[in-house]
């Protein structure tokens, strides 16, 4: 082999590595494998114990259906019966009981009587701030997203 076609194929192969070492940075993997031990500590203080990460998740996971949102989004206006949120959102009052059902199961939303109707409210405070922060974030990315479209 002449040295121009070895000095052509070292220029491939060294701009081959390079396309691969960038590749591997964009991924979610080290390139350089090294342990930072003051970010780990840093970080173990904030640590979720594992119980509390399972309950926080369960508690997402009861929010991420968009139908659930907009009882939850109706509710923090104000109180509401059955009735009331199936004429607000079109639903049927089965659907709504379950959807209800599955709010109180994780405490997100309360009950109480009045004589034969019940009222549904937010659980506490927690969840009103849970949606403003929800919506706040979805806000944000949308606004980023815009913003990157107009460049």
């Amino acid at each position: 082999m002449e040295d121009g076609g070895l000095n052509e194929s070292l220029a491939i192969g060294r701009e081959l590595a390079r396309d691969l070492l960038v590749e591997l940075a964009s991924a979610d993997t080290c390139v350089i494998p090294s342990i930072h031990r003051t970010s780990i500590e840093t970080a173990r203080l904030s640590l979720l114990p594992k119980p509390t990460a399972a309950d926080l998740a369960e508690v997402f996971k009861v929010l991420s259906d968009p139908t659930r949102i907009r009882i939850l989004s109706a509710l923090a206006a104000s109180e509401l019966c059955v009735c009331d949120l199936g004429a607000l959102l079109g639903m049927g009052q089965s659907a709504l009981s379950h959807q209800l059902a599955l709010l109180r199961g994780a405490h997100v939303v309360k009950s109480r009587r009045d004589g034969k109707t019940v009222w549904y409210s937010l659980d506490d405070d927690h969840v009103s701030g849970l949606l403003a922060l929800g919506g706040a974030h979805v806000a944000h990315v949308a606004n980023a997203a815009e913003a990157g479209r107009r460049e």
